[in-house]
């Protein structure tokens, strides 16, 4: 069995190193610096993106993931950074956006991909509530499946489907997209306090909360996560959690 645990290191927002044995992802690059891009529109306040600057920390990976193309979870700081030949996984209606974008290793998860010895599952998201949620299009979490399993729920609420992924998976950590990202009408599109605490109650894995203080229509804080909630890990940007 591998000695090599399991750990997440938030870069900013939901960009992240997810380490599983001896393979590294880079999750959901966003590389713009503080102030680059515009506020997301018809949100409660104007604030540029993003809020913050990247944390001072080496970004080594091997492979990127890319759970849906919202520009605060892929932009065009990261199409330039990354290698064209850079293996990129991602949901199926993306696949020809990366190609177009000159990148010549994207790999489709439909249901299930490998990579060296770890398992790669697609999950079902849903980006907020009723209407809302079929205009922001299509979003994936993903499940890494080696000696340990790790859970991305990525831009997803509370409902149904995530509560059967954990049945499904078990999984040993799960990282969930905070933050409560709210427009001026309708009902948040991730989670808040309330979703975190079903996902607590669901599963003794270890739950890590990012995709906070980097965005302005993400309203909820760090500081309101780790006093309304329990045993859940909260990380600053560069902070890393490990099994």
């Amino acid at each position: 069995m591998s000695t090599h645990s399991a750990a997440v290191r938030l870069v900013r927002n939901a960009t992240m190193l997810v380490t599983l044995e001896e393979t590294t992802f880079l999750v959901d690059p966003l590389f713009a610096p503080r102030g680059e891009l515009p506020p997301i529109p018809d949100t409660p306040n104007d604030r540029t993106n993003p809020l913050v600057p990247m944390p001072d920390i080496e970004l080594s990976y091997d492979v990127v993931v890319v759970t849906h193309r919202h520009p605060d979870h892929f932009d065009e700081a990261a199409k330039e950074a990354l290698e064209a030949d850079i293996p990129l996984f991602c949901q199926p209606e993306e696949v020809n956006a990366f190609i177009d974008e000159g990148f010549t290793d994207v790999r489709p998860v439909d249901d299930e991909a490998g990579f060296d010895d770890i398992t790669i599952h697609r999950t079902p998201g849903r980006h907020g509530h009723g209407q809302l949620a079929e205009e922001m299009g299509p979003v994936s979490g993903f499940v890494f499946e080696a000696d340990e399993t790790l859970y991305l729920a990525g831009d997803t609420i509370w409902y149904d489907e995530v509560e059967q992924t954990f049945d499904r998976f078990d999984p040993d950590m799960v990282v969930l997209n905070g933050g409560e990202a709210q427009f001026n009408q309708g009902d948040p599109i991730t989670m808040g306090v309330e979703d975190i605490a079903a996902v607590r109650d669901a599963t003794d894995a270890t739950v890590v909360v990012v995709h906070m203080e980097a965005i302005n229509h993400c309203l909820l804080t760090r500081d309101e996560v780790r006093s309304e909630t329990e045993d859940i890990h909260v990380p600053e940007d560069g902070e890393q959690v490990t099994l």
